[in-house]
């Protein structure tokens, strides 16, 4: 390799350092500037990054399908606000209890997983969704029933210095910033490898040693984890749950999303978080009368544009980027 070339491929490496650096600055600078409004809905965009990052390592990388995802989401949102209504537990016990309730249950209704496959664990999956919303108005004395439970929202610290919306900002930002960390740990482990072996020929992965029926639990649990505690951090930041926040349609819009953001990509559950958040408004301002037919054009127009996901077109585009450096 040339010296031109080295010195070319040193730009091009540094030109991305430079562009995360610009982004993490943006977002530890973007509470401090903005309105309380825009602050909560950028919040909220990481509170469904999580919820993504679950279903990315389910869907994106273990290969498995998954249509009710948002009741593990529910099972932490409900399970947060039940601990903090009903038995006054201070709201950082919640996370941690909320997120191991849900890999529980996502480690029951992993079994599943290891005889079915398709559209028939697509089935089994969205029929947990649907029912969840009537359990959780049948047992009022707990849920809440139809009216839900209104909490009160963690306080910031005193020695903080920070208003409501911006401590909750950070709350959910260290939430997140831990869990991308750990799944990027995780796929980078054996277990990492072993889950893309399932995903890409289950054959194949079973003569090599590898254990389908445990693999495909394990990323169950896991991304019932990831959403539960992203359920949790909901609960913080919204104050409120009811079941019908909870319907199937918001397993149907987290996987949108996720396919939307980029399957498998490092940015995917980002890129969808930011989806799952602006585009319905953005639907409901352009037409209030019909805003799930704006919603689903949007979807086909994003993917006519970019067939791999708003992460595979940056991919393209930084790609084309670092090719431009390296010519010049």
């Amino acid at each position: 390799m040339s010296a031109r070339e080295r010195l070319a491929g040193f730009a091009a490496r540094r030109w991305r350092w430079i562009a995360v650096a610009v982004v993490l600055l943006a977002v530890l600078w973007a509470p401090f500037q903005l309105v309380p409004f825009r602050v909560f809905q950028f919040t909220m965009v990481l509170v469904y990054a999580v919820a993504l990052l679950g279903l990315n390592l389910l869907v994106g990388h273990a290969g498995q399908i998954s249509l009710g995802h948002g009741a593990f989401f529910a099972v932490g949102a409900y399970g947060a606000a039940i601990m903090m209504d009903r038995w006054d537990l201070p709201y950082p016990v919640t996370l941690p209890a909320a997120a191991a309730l849900a890999f529980v249950i996502g480690l029951g209704l992993g079994v599943p997983a290891t005889r079915l496959r398709g559209l028939y664990l697509a089935l089994v999956t969205l029929a947990i969704a649907i029912f969840l919303v009537p359990l959780l108005k049948r047992f009022e004395s707990v849920t809440g029933g139809s009216m839900g439970l209104t909490l009160e929202k963690p306080r910031p610290p005193a020695w903080s210095g920070l208003a409501e919306d911006q401590w909750l900002y950070f709350l959910t930002l260290a939430v997140a910033a831990a869990a991308f960390l750990l799944t990027f740990g995780l796929l980078r482990s054996r277990v990492g490898r072993a889950l893309h072996s399932v995903r890409d020929n289950e054959t194949a992965a079973e003569v090599m040693g590898v254990r389908l029926a445990f693999y495909k639990r394990f990323a169950f649990a896991w991304s019932a984890m990831f959403a539960g505690a992203a359920g949790c951090v909901y609960t913080w930041v919204i104050g409120f749950v009811s079941p019908d926040s909870f319907a199937v349609t918001l397993s149907i819009t987290l996987l949108a999303g996720l396919v939307v953001g980029g399957l498998g990509s490092a940015w995917g559950p980002l890129l969808g978080g930011l989806f799952v958040m602006f585009v319905p408004s953005l639907s409901q301002d352009v037409n209030k009368a019909a805003p799930g037919v704006i919603f689903g054009l949007l979807i086909i127009a994003v993917m006519y544009v970019a067939p791999t996901g708003l992460a595979g077109l940056a991919g393209r585009a930084a790609h084309s980027f670092d090719k431009t450096l390296r010519k010049g």
